[in-house]
């Protein structure tokens, strides 16, 4: 059952499917190695125009092949071992930050025709199949489970570079990451919820036939997936993993030449990935407007594109914009104010689907679940407040017993 979800594995397995599953897996692989060079690009020249300044200008039209020159470099610098890192873990951690990126856009649909009922499936050297590498049924699953896991890459970095800020780097990683996995998790279970598939194909069919998950959830499950899955790419202003200014480089401080290049492929990697991941959960994919029949293929393609280029913008908006968090400011908003919210809306979609099958009346559920959340958010928000109160008395005190006073009388 697990292989038949793809129409091309349905009639078993032969040369033919595994030569054009290698030929998928390899475009995929190409095509992302190719769009993290540009992306890097275009994150520099974005940020440079912001800024009012030129930004790569000199190798290549436009500085285009600047990332092409920096890769070259890297590739032939001095490859350094720390003489108290652990080398088996040291040499192998950036392959783990690595590996997760690319295996999680493996189940991201990039075109098909979705219009009119279609179901995406293409026509493939006579074979019918999708255009992604994979479409198991627990996809978003998968990539949960894969996200989960970069994390190690980060941590083991840290850990076995045997320098205290390599650790303290990857400590942080490890707290964040998991942090906000939280709240990324149960946005994404909002539209399973939604959508009734774990399967990106069937999520991105669903969405053609009806309308978009971002309107369908209610629109705060996408805003929680985009701000959970920023600091899920230590990217700014989350991006406390390799803060420089008390951490130097952070985890990967230790590194050097190619292994260091490949902490940062991961990292432009998985943000093409993350902005493939939310196209396809909340802004229906590759389905759009077939605009004319002419090269009709085409225009899923585009569209595909022009959505996840949205998202990069974004991403290097934020970047160009924001402050750095302080790292107390990181985790309050992760645990007292996403999970939180992500939990309360989850409930009120589930709720709201309840009634709908049991044929109860729409508003007064909607009134009746928004008061309890509004109740609820009262409730956290005055426990927080009073637990920050009670954090600041103690310190207060602490202050006035180290300088020898009696407690309340240090203005005196």
């Amino acid at each position: 059952m697990i292989l038949a979800v793809d129409p091309l594995l349905v009639d078993g397995i032969d040369l033919a499917v595994v030569l054009i599953v290698l030929l998928k897996a390899g475009v995929a692989f190409a095509m992302l190695l190719v769009s993290v060079m540009l992306v890097i690009w275009f994150e520099r020249k974005l940020i440079s125009d912001m800024q009012n300044r030129i930004g790569p200008a000199m190798a290549g039209p436009w500085g285009i092949l600047q990332t092409l020159a920096d890769g070259i470099k890297l590739f032939f610098k001095e490859d350094l071992l720390p003489a108290r890192a652990d080398r088996v873990v040291f040499r192998l951690a950036p392959y783990l930050s690595l590996v997760p990126a690319f295996v999680a856009f493996a189940i991201v649909p990039v075109g098909g025709d979705f219009t009119g009922g279609g179901d995406g499936t293409v026509s493939m050297f006579g074979r019918s199949t999708f255009l992604q590498v994979a479409d198991p049924p627990v996809g978003v699953l998968f990539f949960l489970a894969l996200s989960s896991i970069a994390v190690y890459g980060v941590m083991l970095a840290g850990w076995s570079s045997g320098s205290k800020y390599p650790l303290l780097g990857s400590v942080r990683a490890s707290a964040q990451m998991i942090s906000y996995e939280a709240a990324l998790g149960l946005a994404i279970a909002t539209v399973f919820l939604t959508s009734g598939s774990l399967s990106t194909h069937e999520i991105v069919v669903g969405q053609s036939a009806t309308t978009w998950n971002v309107l369908a959830t209610g629109i705060v499950p996408f805003g929680i997936f985009l701000i959970a899955g920023t600091a899920e790419l230590n990217r700014p202003p989350f991006d406390l993993v390799e803060a420089e200014q008390e951490l130097v480089g952070g985890f990967h401080t230790e590194y050097s030449s190619i292994r260091f290049a490949l902490f940062f492929l991961s990292e432009f990697m998985n943000m093409i990935t993350m902005s493939a991941i939310a196209v396809t959960l909340f802004l229906g994919g590759p389905a759009g407007p077939i605009v004319t029949q002419r090269l009709a293929w085409v225009w899923p393609l585009f569209w595909f594109f022009l959505k996840v280029m949205a998202f990069l913008f974004t991403f290097v908006w934020l970047r160009a914009t924001l402050p750095r968090f302080r790292y107390d400011q990181l985790m309050d908003l992760g645990w007292k104010v996403l999970i939180p919210t992500a939990l309360g809306w989850f409930l009120l979609i589930a709720t709201l689907d309840i009634a709908r099958d049991l044929g109860w009346p729409t508003v007064p559920v909607v009134v009746i679940g928004v008061l309890v959340l509004w109740g609820g958010a009262a409730l956290l928000s005055s426990a927080v407040r009073k637990a920050r109160a009670e954090r600041l008395e103690d310190a207060e005190a602490d202050r006035d017993e180290r300088a020898g006073t009696p407690a309340g009388h240090g203005e005196a």
